[in-house]
């Protein structure tokens, strides 16, 4: 037998006490008040209620070593970056490595791959794969249904996917961006029951009122807390928190435990942003996750105060798995798979010949996944159009990883760059090569030298380059958490030497060929609008 002694948060009868809880093997045994001189307290685990682990850069089993140290004990998570490029075979790998740690991963099977098919992915997971997947225990939901034109024109692979979910009674889980209206209301009647996409409080509201849950993401990309919290004191039973996408310098510094203390520090009553962090997820996803009740599980925490969470302990299972900030889970030894078919370069790959007087610019915006549509004058040289680093109009690539294809060529504003190129193949959701530079020499380099290393996030200048090579289907580290924090944001501060003003570039960067959030993208394809789901044309007459 084991015990803890603390404040007890007890966070569905809204109260709290001094008192000692008893577990042994793996269960709580015991909840009993008594008197003692300690002054920490002690409640249920932190859950992340929509996460794509493949984000961080780091497999589950690094990511889990970094997460118990803020108190996080399970996340919800979509392996959809991974299936995009290796299927049902990508899912299965991210399923094993999470089983070979105490942490609790609860894995869902990924609605859209590709996202669509306009871009080109690796795989495809039909509706067949999802039947199949549905059918496993250790799938607990249906993954973000990112297709809402889809679901709202009844598209048949569509509505059996949404179907096989209803059969094995699992949580559909939505991403209705901007959705609102009739539209809404058919989105939520097909049975699709969160929303992780809302960046307007009024949005939120009416998801809110026609029964949805919905998640407060603040992630290392979009962020979204400021906009939605004042919905948590009024609608706390039906919201969570999430990080959706969370690179690994951030992960290393907080995670939902910091979502709770700026919740909190807004005099929003604790037991509600504590109902939201702990005990939401795990009702709605049927979770196998303590809530420190007599006979669950022994997954609890304790925090030295309610006021910023600074997490002292975290347990899984009865196990003791971070203490003060270090965590106790060691490394574990896993083979890599990737899927990466393309060969180098030649800069006039880059070359947009062309007269044309004005262009459409993707403008991308800090802190959003949204971007907008920008109609500017073009700079040409030698009948090529070229980036213009005085206006901030700087020209960009995805270039199709799994296949010889032309490179698809753009332009866009925001990303600042004064010299070199910074290139990914963490690109959101078929993780394509995407590149920015201030040159088509540096734009040919940055891609090569990512196509050299088959996947990583890299920037490169006439005097340096920098690459963090991602090996794991090009879009995660075979390498620990620290190591790979510690590379990413030497990373971050090259590409701002090298002028960029946006907070995270790479995380911006990588949702620029996203086409399922509006408004302008480039996929591999082409140019696309996000609006009116078609492609359009960079010239404009």
């Amino acid at each position: 037998m084991q015990k803890v002694q603390g404040q007890i948060v007890d966070i569905k009868n809204r109260r709290i006490f001094k008192g000692e809880v008893v577990f042994d093997d793996g269960k709580i045994k015991s909840i009993e008040e008594k008197e003692h001189d300690v002054n920490h307290f002690i409640l249920p685990g932190f859950v992340d209620a929509h996460i794509h682990i493949e984000s961080s850069m780091l497999v589950p089993s690094e990511f889990a070593r970094i997460a118990v140290n803020h108190g996080t004990v399970a996340t919800v998570s979509d392996p959809h970056e991974i299936a995009n490029v290796l299927g049902v075979k990508g899912v299965d790998f991210m399923i094993e490595n999470g089983k070979q740690t105490p942490f609790k991963f609860n894995f869902g099977a990924p609605s859209c791959v590709p996202a669509t098919s306009f871009e080109s992915a690796g795989a495809i997971i039909n509706s067949d794969d999802i039947k199949e997947l549905m059918s496993r225990p250790e799938i607990k939901y249906l993954a973000e249904m990112m297709n809402y034109p889809g679901v709202l024109f009844d598209d048949e692979e569509v509505m059996k996917k949404i179907a096989w979910a209803k059969h094995y009674n699992k949580p559909i889980d939505g991403h209705a961006p901007g959705v609102v209206g009739d539209d809404i209301t058919k989105y939520i009647a097909a049975g699709i029951s969160t929303d992780h996409e809302c960046f307007t409080y009024d949005e939120g509201l009416e998801k809110l009122q026609k029964g949805m849950k919905v998640l407060i993401r603040e992630g290392s990309a979009a962020k979204n807390f400021e906009a939605l919290i004042d919905l948590l004191p009024k609608y706390y039973e039906s919201i969570m928190f999430c990080s959706d996408d969370k690179h690994p310098d951030d992960l290393i510094i907080d995670h939902i435990n910091k979502l709770c203390a700026r919740a909190v520090a807004k005099g929003i009553d604790v037991f509600k942003v504590l109902q939201a962090a702990c005990i939401n997820p795990v009702e709605h996803y049927n979770l196998d996750v303590g809530l420190l009740q007599l006979g669950d599980q022994a997954d609890f925490i304790i925090v030295e105060n309610l006021n910023d969470f600074k997490v002292l302990q975290t347990y899984i299972d009865g196990k003791l798995l971070s203490e003060n900030g270090s965590s106790k889970l060691k490394s574990i030894k896993f083979d890599t798979l990737n899927n990466f078919n393309t060969n180098k370069k030649e800069v006039s790959s880059f070359r947009i010949t062309s007269d044309a007087k004005q262009i459409r610019v993707i403008e991308a915006l800090e802190g959003q996944l949204v971007t907008n549509e920008l109609i500017k004058d073009t700079t040409v040289i030698d009948g090529n159009l070229v980036s213009n680093t005085d206006a901030d109009i700087l020209k960009m690539t995805v270039v199709n990883r799994y296949n010889n294809n032309q490179p698809a060529l753009a332009f866009i504003k925001n990303f600042g760059l004064k010299e070199g190129a910074i290139a990914s193949s963490v690109g959101h959701d078929s993780h394509n090569i995407i590149a920015v530079g201030v040159s088509d020499e540096a734009i040919c380099k940055a891609v090569n030298l990512i196509i050299e290393n088959k996947g990583g996030i890299c920037a490169v200048s006439t005097s340096e380059e920098k690459i963090v090579s991602l090996p794991v289907a090009g879009i995660m580290s075979d390498k620990d958490g620290e190591t790979i924090g510690k590379q990413y944001a030497e990373l971050d501060a090259l590409s701002k030497k090298l002028g960029s003003q946006l907070n995270a570039p790479y995380m911006t960067l990588s949702f620029m060929a996203l086409l399922v959030i509006p408004s302008l993208k480039l996929s591999d394809k082409g140019l696309f609008n996000g609006k009116t789901f078609e492609f359009t044309s960079l010239t404009v007459n």
